[in-house]
């Protein structure tokens, strides 16, 4: 299971598409909030949880990851998901080189 959540709302990754991630990310920063992006991802030998710095600390894990999910953390990393001025195309392009990870 794939779940992305922005702000309060959180979709299966099915669910969603490039307009409501847009959506969701340019209408808080227009309402002058921090936005929050969290995907959890719990499929297969995959079992982390990504988030943007605007979320502030959650602890980590409890393990190093292996390296199928460091895999995913570079990518993250590589699509400037780790930079408080993300946008909505950096999730985006995230998520579609994502599908090739599962």
């Amino acid at each position: 299971m794939i779940k992305i959540r922005i702000g309060d709302e959180e979709r299966e990754i099915g669910s969603i598409d490039e307009h409501w991630i847009n959506q969701q990310i340019n209408r808080r920063r227009a309402d002058g909030l921090i936005v929050c992006v969290r995907v959890s991802i719990h499929e297969g030998s995959l079992n982390m949880v990504l988030s943007t710095p605007t979320c502030g600390t959650s602890g980590g894990g409890n393990r190093p990851p292996n390296l199928q999910e460091k895999d995913i953390f570079d990518l993250w990393n590589k699509r400037g998901l780790n930079d408080a001025n993300f946008t909505g195309g950096n999730l985006v392009a995230f998520l579609k080189q994502f599908k090739h990870f599962i």
